[in-house]
């Protein structure tokens, strides 16, 4: 096989699009030809295409720092940091709010290694991933759910990051606050301008591909982790140098530790949509080496820092005026000095976007591009999902707790079950064996095609860990056991599956290199 190209095919210097390789005279279903043929298998168009293609090992460009700067964003976003301080409001002090982060921080840390190992030894996206247990057709039910969850946040990120927008502008033209008091389909004018403005800007970096947004990442970490920390700074300077350590409601006990151990909990539930697609971003790692350390400074390490400065801004805040405050935005919109202000505004933005386009924007354009390969490029998936997360109005649904709770709510309890299949499938069944070839067949004698293209089996695992986990988080008697729902969501749906699977079957393990794409997409 040449190795001029990914799937042999030469590229011409600088021919490429947010999509891979763009290769004008060649459509998918050529590429799909030549890879069968590299392959000496039939590679499927409706399963194939240059962004579902596995990476090649070589050229691959996420370093540990580009995973740390996913963390270092991402744990530093406006939702963590609005959770955090309500372990404060639940009552839990300093020390307290730092062992109950330091728990969800050691189990994420371990969660989100198996997770990446996935993606950097196949090199495939999560929805090719989920065909290893799903089967090639039942994998959309996984990459659906999860990309459902994900554009709807999308929207509400971006809804929220124009609010700080709208703040910022009227800060450095007051005259602007006339155009924030109409409304038009719940949005202001000066909202509406707020949000197709980040709404454009998202979209215009996600054109780009994963290496823009590898790039955006790397540029974004360091300017978030200042500005958190000059905020913690300020906030104990005008506290006159104290802090609120203790808990506010006294907690003892029983119940502190239980308090403490639901927040652990509840800190990798956030993160249950990340370690289930984590291989989205590990497919372009350079070794299993750079994701444990990307991983070990962004996660345990970042999130400590992450932690002292929460107990610093809401205890600190706490002494000023005996108040709770809810986010650091709270904080910012406090800042007397108007350059100042529009500069902790501006860093506010940066994040928000940054979280967003790796937690929210990533998961539904592979979703899309793998409902739809002959159709759908990363570059077309990205505008179409961007367009379904304006067009669904988000600050309705934020603004509506019925959507939140039981819709995201819902579809939120059903990621631990997902994840307890595909983990119980690739680490225990097959022991990390997986033929990649395979995963972009539709012969019914494929591995993968099961029975028309879904496994039972793991159907079979998650309808019951679904019910499970959706019951538990909705039923008001079972509250106490709520924080954990993910976890025993998780847990049920890995064990049924473990007893349940053939696992005397033999495994072939086959390098995807045949018919992987070079990593620039």
């Amino acid at each position: 096989m040449q190795t001029t190209s990914s799937v042999g095919v030469t590229e011409t210097p600088g021919d490429t699009t947010a999509g891979g390789p763009n290769h004008p005279a060649v459509g998918n279903t050529d590429l799909c030809a030549i890879a069968s043929e590299a392959a000496g298998r039939t590679i499927s168009p409706s399963l194939y295409n240059v962004d579902l293609a596995p990476t090649k090992a070589a050229g691959r460009k996420w370093t540990s720092y580009s995973i740390f700067t996913l963390w270092a964003n991402d744990v530093h976003s406006l939702g963590n940091y609005a959770f955090a301080i309500g372990l404060f409001s639940l009552g839990l002090g300093g020390w307290q709010i730092l062992v109950a982060l330091g728990i969800g921080a050691t189990l994420l840390f371990a969660l989100l290694n198996f997770s990446g190992f996935m993606g950097q030894k196949t090199g495939v996206p999560f929805p090719v991933m989920s065909r290893i247990s799903f089967g090639i057709r039942g994998a959309q039910i996984a990459s659906l759910v999860r990309g459902a969850v994900a554009v709807a946040w999308f929207g509400i990120q971006t809804y929220l990051a124009s609010v700080v927008l709208r703040v910022m502008l009227v800060a450095m033209a007051p005259g602007l606050k006339d155009l924030d008091s109409n409304s038009i389909l719940g949005l202001s004018t000066l909202g509406w301008l707020s949000f197709v403005a980040l709404w454009i800007i998202q979209l215009v970096i996600v054109s780009f591909g994963m290496e823009m947004i590898r790039k955006y990442e790397a540029f974004a970490g360091p300017i978030i982790l200042v500005t958190m920390a000059a905020i913690a700074v300020w906030v104990f300077i005008e506290a006159g140098g104290a802090i609120q350590w203790s808990g506010i409601k006294g907690l003892e006990g029983a119940d502190m530790w239980l308090t403490i151990f639901a927040g652990g909990a509840l800190w990798v539930s956030i993160y249950g949509t990340f370690v289930l697609n984590f291989c989205d971003f590990t497919r372009s790692s350079v070794s299993r080496k750079s994701i444990v350390k990307g991983n070990f400074w962004g996660i345990p390490i970042n999130m400590l820092v992450f932690g002292a400065i929460v107990v610093v801004m809401a205890g600190g805040q706490y002494k000023i005026n005996g108040t709770v405050i809810e986010s650091p935005s709270d904080i910012v919109q406090s800042i007397p000095n108007t350059l100042l202000l529009v500069l902790a505004c501006l860093a506010l933005l940066i994040l928000t976007i940054a979280v967003n386009l790796m937690a929210n924007f990533v998961a539904p354009v592979y979703a899309l591009t793998n409902l739809f390969p002959r159709h759908l490029n990363f570059r077309k998936a990205a505008w179409v999902s961007g367009t379904i997360g304006l067009i669904i109005l988000p600050w309705n649904l934020y603004n509506n707790p019925i959507v939140i709770v039981y819709f995201l709510g819902g579809l939120g309890a059903l990621l631990g079950p997902l994840f307890g299949v595909v983990m119980a499938d690739y680490w225990l069944v097959r022991r990390g064996k997986v033929n990649v070839p395979e995963l972009y067949t539709d012969d019914p004698k494929g591995a993968y095609f099961y029975k028309r293209g879904v496994n039972p089996k793991a159907i079979i695992a998650m309808l019951p860990a679904a019910a499970l986990a959706i019951a538990i988080a909705f039923i008001p008697g079972l509250a106490p056991a709520a924080p954990f729902a993910w976890f025993i969501g998780a847990g049920v749906a890995a064990l049924t599956y473990f007893a349940v699977a053939d696992k005397k079957q033999a495994h072939e393990d086959v390098s995807g290199e045949p018919i992987a794409v070079a990593s620039t997409h």
